[in-house]
């Protein structure tokens, strides 16, 4: 639920200003030859068919839009393989729960759960979220469907509802989530997000208050920026107080005592007031997490009518590069041991900074086209590219784009980077590979290629 990802959905795609000479490298009219083989690209099955993924059979159609690539990474469950750095994020955060909320028979106040099935329906990733039907982030282009009414949950909040429906009061829910997106060293397709959510009473919430239980949690008023229309404002600012000191410790837990916090308001569709967390850390501001006041419609529909709560969301991934200085996300899912290895930790707040593998040199190629008159996106492409390139891809930059003056067609040119994070790449392998991206953009994706 952290802020950037509605502005990344949301954003325009950025216009690059064009260059002198019109041209780039793989920009020049030439013929195809023969036509390479597309590796391991998959297109979603024809509809009708069924796709089976964890035990469950799927009944495919125009909506369903899963790769191979990403099908090899469900059940992989990062954050539960033991020593892994994703997991060693998680215990911390666990193992902080755990200590500072205790309930009142000595058992840990918030429940958790790490092992939920990352398929789920559309009604759970945005009905219940309160995600407006024409909004953005339920593009076809952002997200990974099994069909029209099931889908890879694009965020943990997901499960808000249904843990909410059940009677719990304080969770935590940890799990891989699954987005389309570009391509660099911060962005995969697959990473995984840890959730958190209180609800209070209006004893647990007003409980030490002076003349508390004269204040109520609800009112009928305008909704104004720091406020629900059914909050009190006494409420709200409990509320959104618990939250931030929350988080403030867990911060201090992860990263240190003494950290510079600033708050930055925000936009979600499943709370209000909203904010981001950023930390000054080696001297940048850092967003590290979203969070709010949950909206109360959410949880009404829920059946917990008379309890008001927060929730928070924060990526692991960020975290613990962050945490470790590990420079490329990619790096999770190697099975190199060099890497694995610096992660076996006899205590899981020992500190540790990744020792770079060697630094093996990255090869350039460049793809241009035209695009089809409809029904192209970047994040198709982008996601072409992870599917045959896989984690040879370094990065992806759209470096070219350019539209005729009289056709009034419009050509992109981007600038593939290849780089294996454990050998040297031949430029032989990497060529055979791009040639294999531009003979899949041209059968999957209807451009008219310009190689």
């Amino acid at each position: 639920m952290v802020c950037s990802v509605l502005r990344r959905v949301a954003r325009a795609h950025v216009c690059l200003v064009r260059r002198a000479s019109h041209v780039c490298r793989g920009h020049q009219q030439r013929a195809w030859g023969s036509r390479p083989a597309a590796p391991d690209f998959a297109a979603p099955g024809a509809p009708g068919s069924v796709l089976q993924l964890l035990g469950k059979s799927y009944l495919q159609d125009d909506h369903t839009n899963l790769t191979q690539k990403v099908l090899s990474k469900v059940g992989r469950n990062l954050h539960n393989q033991q020593h892994h750095p994703l997991w060693l994020i998680k215990e911390r955060v666990k193992e902080h729960f755990y200590k500072q909320y205790v309930g009142r028979f000595g058992t840990p106040l918030f429940s958790v759960y790490e092992d939920l099935s990352p398929v789920v329906t559309t009604w759970q990733n945005f009905d219940s979220l309160l995600i407006p039907a024409d909004h953005p982030s339920r593009k076809k282009g952002d997200n990974y469907y099994l069909n029209r009414t099931h889908m890879l949950r694009a965020h943990t909040s997901a499960h808000q509802w249904d843990l909410l429906r059940a009677g719990l009061d304080a969770f935590l829910v940890v799990g891989d989530v699954y987005r389309r997106d570009q391509i660099d060293c911060q962005h995969y397709p697959v990473f995984h997000q840890l959730e958190g959510v209180r609800l209070f009473s209006k004893h647990e919430l007003f409980a030490g208050i002076k003349d508390g239980e004269s204040l109520q949690l609800f009112e009928h008023s305008p909704r104004s920026a720091h406020k629900q229309e059914t909050h009190s404002m006494e409420a709200t600012k409990l509320v959104e107080f618990d939250l931030k000191q929350t988080l403030i410790r867990l911060v201090a837990h992860l990263f240190g005592d003494g950290l510079e916090v600033r708050w930055v308001d925000c936009y979600f569709p499943f709370t209000h007031p909203s904010f981001e967390m950023e930390i000054k850390f080696h001297g940048e501001w850092l967003e590290v997490l979203g969070c709010g006041v949950m909206e109360q419609q959410l949880v009404n529909s829920a059946g917990a009518q008379d309890r008001i709560g927060w929730a928070f969301g924060v990526g692991l991934e960020r975290l613990a590069m962050t945490l470790y200085d590990i420079p490329d996300i990619r790096l999770f899912w190697s099975e190199d041991d060099r890497f694995l290895k610096q992660f076996r930790l006899l205590d899981i707040h020992q500190k540790v900074k990744f020792q770079p593998l060697s630094k093996y040199p990255a090869l350039t190629n460049d793809i241009s086209f035209w695009l089809p008159s409809e029904n192209y996106t970047e994040n198709d492409f982008y996601d072409l590219v992870r599917t045959i390139g896989g984690d040879l891809v370094e990065k992806v930059d759209l470096i070219d784009k350019f539209e005729h003056p009289k056709t009034h067609r419009t050509s992109h040119c981007y600038r593939i980077t290849y780089r294996h994070m454990e050998r040297t790449l031949s430029q032989r392998e990497v060529s055979h590979v791009h040639q294999g991206i531009q003979a899949a953009a041209v059968q999957q994706l209807g451009v008219d290629g310009r190689f």
